[in-house]
């Protein structure tokens, strides 16, 4: 475990892991939605200390330090944490979730884009994978439309607590709110003045001018897409 950080007296299990200073990009996902098997489904079968792990989730204490001692309790925090992240990853592209996910990104809790002529545009944490320990969280930049590591270090955040679909469901929901500025502007490579023969300032600037279409699924939808996702992903590994 990376550092602590304070938290209230009595404050929940998933409060005081949310607070840390590693977990900003984190959001407190509710305990209703956690108690709903629906939500939890193919969950149980990636872990070997599932119950105990969901048990600490939804508890209403907060380790001590003579827990964060106890090698079995570490195992099972460590379980906890991979499982809150991968229910984090549903609860996300829920309506609360992305309601909760739109105030850090107003408020710029995930970083700006790294890339200069994208004028500190904020940007929104993505998974590079959907399976746990595969690759840390990165950003996306909805300007830009690319990739960067996190400027802030979060070396306790995995992708998968993200997922990859999260920025894509995000800006199809908030595309008027969030106000995205068009990227009209490129780098153009020059000499004394002159332009390079041939050069253009990024590789992706044809396919930034030709913007994807977009499909807009409802909640249920979702759910459905990621049923069939999960389906696939068995049919692959039995066949393995």
């Amino acid at each position: 475990m990376s550092g602590e950080s304070s938290y209230s007296e009595g404050a929940g299990w998933i409060q005081w892991f949310c607070s840390m200073e590693d977990h900003q990009f984190l959001c407190e996902v509710d305990s209703e939605f956690i108690r709903d098997n629906f939500n939890l489904y193919g969950l149980k079968s990636k872990f070997n200390f599932y119950n105990e792990a969901l048990d600490l989730i939804l508890s209403s204490e907060t380790p001590d330090d003579e827990d964060l001692e106890d090698e079995r309790f570490l195992e099972v925090y460590q379980e906890a944490t991979d499982l809150y992240g991968l229910i984090h990853a549903r609860f996300i592209i829920t309506a609360k979730g992305l309601a909760l996910m739109k105030d850090k990104f107003l408020a710029g809790k995930f970083g700006a884009c790294p890339r200069v002529l994208c004028e500190r545009s904020n940007v929104l944490p993505v998974g590079m994978s959907e399976e746990l320990r595969t690759s840390r969280v990165k950003v996306f930049c909805p300007r830009c439309e690319e990739v960067y590591i996190p400027k802030k270090k979060c070396p306790d955040v995995d992708g998968a607590y993200f997922g990859c679909s999260f920025p894509s469901i995000f800006i199809m929901n908030f595309i008027q709110e969030i106000q995205i500025a068009p990227n009209n502007q490129q780098y153009v490579p020059r000499i004394f003045g002159f332009r390079v023969y041939k050069k253009k300032g990024s590789r992706y600037q044809d396919m930034q001018q030709k913007p994807a279409e977009i499909t807009h699924y409802s909640e249920e939808q979702l759910k459905k897409l990621r049923g069939k996702n999960e389906q696939q992903s068995k049919e692959d590994y039995v066949q393995k």
